[in-house]
């Protein structure tokens, strides 16, 4: 998503500057990519203002102006330009400048006149196509000011890393939105230059709780089977299709799109502010007048704006008018509506497309638009009305015309924005410090959402704002609680916590006194993949490799820590020591799958410990080598850190490991890839099995292909009744169909009674080669419900 730092400032009434701006916005979970200075190649020019035009002595096309440039100096400049007249004011780039296309202006003589400069043209500044007069300025900016400043076209465009759950941050109105959050600041539409002309507001749109209404006599419709909740129309008469104004242009631009008409780059416009894409039809070449979103039947095919015809599968929701289809709905409009110069009627479409759909009809038809973009993230269901007034707006501001009759909004299944409830508790405990109350309800309202505090029930019911659909539960308020706090405001030091009733496997922490111990030895740690080439020719073969080169797993760590020292040698590094703790495998029986056991092994070559200009003359690279005997006390002091049991015996020119449960060797390690250089020292390698019990892999089970049941119980408890001897009864009493149970909410206070609390637990019911039926699942509730009665004497709450 790109973003211009300007458009950004017109929000929230405040300069940015940008190093600052990038920071805010990593913090907040939108870290820029990119920062693109626009027009920094017209640094260097400025206002002038010409005093005195007289004709050239020696060209009669030429002119020679005077030039105020601020100062008192006057520049002389040789201009061909007709429309150059004393008096007014027009881009300079004096000598020495900069223009685009790398040009660098010098004091030459044109037909025996010295030019100090250069008045320029729009096309000269890279500003537009025109080269026929020199760009003429409306600006009260004094000869000399900057002219990026003065025009204001000076800018930065932030590339801005959005995730996929955050949709509000694909405009300009939400990036403002969480940035006023960060400065503690207000936000607010900027407003159109020149004031625009109000189109009514969005009372004046006609709510219809229906699937056709009628506007300005289009008749517009919604089947059921089409993937849009929501559609709403306006209809504009006697507009005047042209080029865009300036500011207009200006915005578009500054974040990367063409400008194409003024009816056009509004649409455009509003779905850069607000997020939210517009469509514009012109009506004379809509027949019917009908507009009707259904599916697309078989054999159907549309040009669409980019001239390629398309066939429509069919499902494909489009926009159909009376003689077919007019547009993709929610990706792109069709070619045989679209608006040229000659439109003299439009008709502006604002709607909600389902996500689902939008992204398989993207697919499908190998089309991605920044609409489609847009809508299969998830826009606002409740801003829809908003933007379609915003468009108006500022058509009728840049095209004329007039409003012919209400706006429709067709919204046949009304909804409400998600509600959540929130637990100051839960939020303590999760943050590790507690927030005053007003802070949790600050952090809430400036993204907008609605948090209505039940202080006898001591939670807040949070109505999330529709521009959040990744808002969800209660630990996602969290989450946000925390990152409009600022993480940078939470203490460093860590805060008491509950510690888990799960102990740490035995293996876990051996494997971290022995990490511990091999760093202190002067060993650095490398993590290598299991995978490889066969080890010597053993090894246990993979059914569907990687690659040719990662066709086996391993049965040694040492093999791949040989290679780590044969790549440091090729790096002309002679003093290498690694270790590394991973899993090894060895082969099973006939038709088993291979057993996994934990090893450490270490390498060691070159010097025993680094130079120091006191070491004797004798000591010196080869001197310094370590030899068997340090490999033998490394060997002994890590097996006794692995198991103390283990001892250690001499076996031909190595070392073994025997009693105990580990077992190991020590010795000479050989090169992989043959000789060493000529300056390498002497390799030496160890490993030691630390988990010798035989492990199987989990045998993993397909993904499931039938839908789940869910259902929520609530259930009131007794004193001393525990969680867990809860989700025991039910287990034993739900059978094979309970897939998992978790606890969801827990309460204490009025309507449960003193000592007794009530427990929300979810519990998700799904067969592996059918769909369940209501009645099976109810059969199974109503067992649960059963033996939680007889067992232990619960109960579910009443609503």
């Amino acid at each position: 998503m790109k973003v211009s730092r300007r458009w950004l400032e017109a929000f929230l009434r405040q300069p940015l500057e940008v190093r600052d701006l990038v920071e805010r916005l990593a913090l907040l979970g939108a870290p820029v990519d990119a920062v693109t200075s626009l027009h920094a190649d017209l640094k260097d020019v400025v206002i002038g203002l010409v005093e005195e035009v007289q004709p050239h002595p020696n060209a009669d096309r030429l002119r020679l102006c005077t030039v105020n440039a601020g100062g008192s100096e006057r520049f002389h400049v040789v201009c061909g330009a007709s429309n150059v007249e004393a008096g007014h004011k027009y881009p300079f780039a004096p000598v020495g400048s900069s223009l685009p296309g790398g040009i660098t202006l010098e004091k030459r003589k044109i037909r025996g006149e010295v030019s100090q400069g250069m008045l320029c043209s729009a096309r000269e500044l890279g500003l537009g196509a025109d080269h026929d007069g020199i760009l003429t300025l409306s600006t009260d900016a004094a000869p000399g000011s900057s002219f990026l400043e003065a025009l204001e076209l000076g800018d930065e465009q932030l590339e801005l890393d959005v995730t996929p759950v955050r949709p509000d941050l694909l405009g300009h109105k939400g990036v403002a939105r969480e940035l006023a959050a960060s400065y503690r600041t207000t936000w607010r539409l900027p407003e159109l230059p020149g004031g625009g002309r109000p189109s009514g507001g969005t009372a004046g749109i006609r709510r219809v709780v229906d699937r056709s209404a009628t506007t300005a006599g289009v008749q517009v419709a919604i089947e059921p089977d089409a993937a849009c909740a929501r559609f709403t129309g306006a209809v504009i008469r006697n507009v005047t299709v042209g080029p865009s104004p300036e500011w207009l242009r200006r915005r578009i631009e500054a974040v990367g799109l063409r400008s194409i008409s003024n009816v056009v780059d509004a649409t455009n416009y509003v779905m850069l502010e607000l997020g939210q894409p517009l469509h514009a039809y012109d009506l004379a070449r809509v027949p019917g007048p009908v507009l009707k979103v259904r599916q697309a039947r078989s054999g159907e095919r549309l040009v669409t704006l980019d001239g390629v015809e398309r066939p429509l599968p069919e499902g494909t929701t489009v926009v159909a008018d009376a003689s077919g289809p007019s547009g993709i709905g929610g990706v792109m409009g069709g070619r045989s509506s679209e608006i040229t110069e000659s439109t003299r009627d439009v008709f502006l479409e604002s709607a909600w497309w389902f996500p689902g759909q939008i992204r398989h009809t993207r697919r499908a038809l190998g089309l991605s638009t920044d609409a489609s973009y847009r809508f299969e993230r998830g826009t606002d269901l409740w801003a829809v009305p908003e933007a379609l007034e915003r468009c108006v707006e500022i058509v009728l501001s840049t095209a004329g015309g007039e409003l012919d009759g209400e706006p429709i909004d067709l919204w046949p299944e009304p909804a409400q924005p998600r509600r959540i409830f929130l637990r100051h508790q839960r939020v303590t405990q999760v943050l590790g410090v507690e927030l005053p109350v007003s802070e949790i309800e600050r952090c809430l309202g400036v993204i907008g959402a609605v948090v209505s505090p039940k202080p006898e029930e001591n939670r807040y019911a949070v109505q999330v704002p529709g521009w959040r659909p990744d808002l969800r539960e209660e630990i996602d308020l969290v989450e946000e609680i925390a990152r409009i706090h600022g993480y940078l405001n939470f203490p460093d030091e860590l805060q008491p916590f509950r510690a888990g009733a799960q102990m740490d496997a035995p293996i876990i922490s051996i494997a971290s006194e022995l990490r511990g111990h091999l760093c202190g030895e002067g060993l650095f740690e490398v993590m290598l993949l299991p995978v490889g080439p066969p080890d010597g020719g053993a090894g246990v073969r993979i059914l569907n490799p990687i690659s040719a080169d990662h066709g086996f797993l391993r049965t040694s760590l040492l093999p791949g820590l040989v290679r780590q020292v044969e790549s440091n040698w090729a790096s002309q590094v002679r003093d290498v020591r690694l270790f590394e703790i991973g899993t090894i495998f060895s082969p099973g029986g006939p038709g088993q799958r291979p057993e996994e056991r934990i090893a450490v092994a270490g390498v060691v070559t070159g010097a025993r410990w680094p130079a120091h200009w006191t070491d004797s003359k004798d000591s010196g690279s080869a001197g310094n080598d370590c030899d068997a005997w340090d490999l033998k006390g490394l060997f002994e002091r890590t097996a006794a850190v692995a198991n103390p049991g283990v001892a250690i015996q001499a076996r031909g020119e190595g070392w073994i490991a025997t009693g105990g449960e580990g077992q190991g060797e020590a010795g000479r390690a050989v090169p992989l890839s043959g000789d060493p250089p000529p300056w390498a020292a002497r390799l030496f390698g160890f490993e030691l099995v630390i988990d010798t019990t035989p492990r199987r892999p989990p045998r993993y089970v397909p993904l499931p292909v039938f839908p789940s049941a869910t259902r929520d119980l609530a259930l009131v408890l007794g004193p001393g009744i525990s969680a867990a001897s809860v989700e025991e009864e039910i287990r034993s009493s739900a059978g094979k169909l309970l897939e998992s149970i978790r606890v969801i909410d827990e309460y204490q206070g009025v309507g449960i009674g003193a000592g007794r609390r009530s427990l929300a637990m979810r519990l998700v019911l799904r067969s592996s080669d059918r769909t369940l039926r209501d009645g099976e699942v109810d059969d199974v509730i109503k067992r649960v419900l059963d033996r939680l009665k007889r067992n232990l004497d619960i109960s579910p709450r009443a609503s």
